[in-house]
């Protein structure tokens, strides 16, 4: 489990560094790590706290946000995409509970509008601008400002512009780690219930796994917690895996993706500090 989830990362920092186009990994891993132990406390603070922490490395602002943008669709991407690993044995006849099967068509129809927004906004300059506008209104109308927003629409598509320059011919190596991250991860809940004893149909984790990111996503509490607790449980116990059994190996999955990344995020921070004052 703790090896996989080491592995998720080390995924994740070949992801953000294909994407900034840099060969460094210290800067990129301690950035990431103590990003993501903030955001544990403060939900929407791991980009703003990790683009600030490279810049004191030397990396361009804007760069970092665009970056970390195509980095998060990309995983996003990958969690979508899972369920459709599961389709043939929906579609053969395995016995699947009804809200496992709503998981699946849930992260297809995720999938699918990402690649959808995905694909407009690499293929037009209208979608980024229509949508640069809207924001640009909306922040200058319900905020207060000394000076109003301007130039969004522009600074989107010079974004969009960088990320398809960075990710260029290496976009193939960028969705594979994405999607690396995103197996390992799926792998450390996998060997979770194995550890406690449980073995149910890896198809069937798959839909209990993609729902639980799914609820992850929800800005009611960091990183979904709680949600993501409570979803895993129930989810797995739909898989058929039993009450005791799903609630240990949530657990131990959790102590491995959620708990320990936090007292790492904090020695990275200051390993971050000492080398860049």
């Amino acid at each position: 489990v703790f090896v996989c989830e080491a592995a998720s990362y080390v995924c994740l920092w070949q992801l953000d560094r294909i994407a900034l186009g840099t060969s460094g990994w210290f800067a990129i891993a301690c950035a990431q790590l103590a990003g993501n132990a903030v955001g544990r406390f403060v939900p929407g603070a791991p980009t703003p706290f990790t683009v600030e922490m490279l810049r004191r490395a030397g990396v361009d602002t804007g760069e970092a946000a665009a970056a970390f943008t195509a980095s998060t669709s990309l995983q996003l991407a990958t969690t979508a995409a899972l369920p459709l690993l599961a389709l043939p044995a929906i579609i053969g006849g395995t016995p699947v509970s009804h809200s496992l099967v709503a998981a699946a068509y849930l992260g297809v129809g995720v999938l699918l509008v990402l690649v959808a927004a995905g694909t407009a906004a690499f293929a037009s300059d209208r979608p980024l601008e229509l949508a640069g506008r809207g924001i640009q209104w909306l922040l200058n109308t319900t905020i207060r400002r000394r000076h109003p927003v301007v130039g969004l629409p522009r600074e989107l598509l010079a974004d969009r512009d960088f990320i398809r320059m960075t990710l260029g011919g290496r976009w193939k190596a960028a969705v594979a780690a994405a999607a690396a991250n995103t197996g390992f991860d799926y792998l450390a809940l996998l060997f979770a219930l194995r550890a406690v004893g449980a073995n149910p149909r890896p198809s069937l984790v798959v839909l209990a796994y993609t729902a639980a990111e799914l609820l992850a996503l929800l800005p009611f509490t960091p990183g979904g917690l709680g949600f993501v607790e409570a979803g895993l449980v129930g989810t797995l116990t739909l898989a058929g895996v039993p009450g005791s059994d799903a609630l240990a190996a949530t657990l131990l999955y959790r102590l491995a993706s959620y708990w320990l990344p936090i007292p790492t995020g904090g020695v990275a921070y200051l390993l971050f500090r000492h080398r860049y004052h």
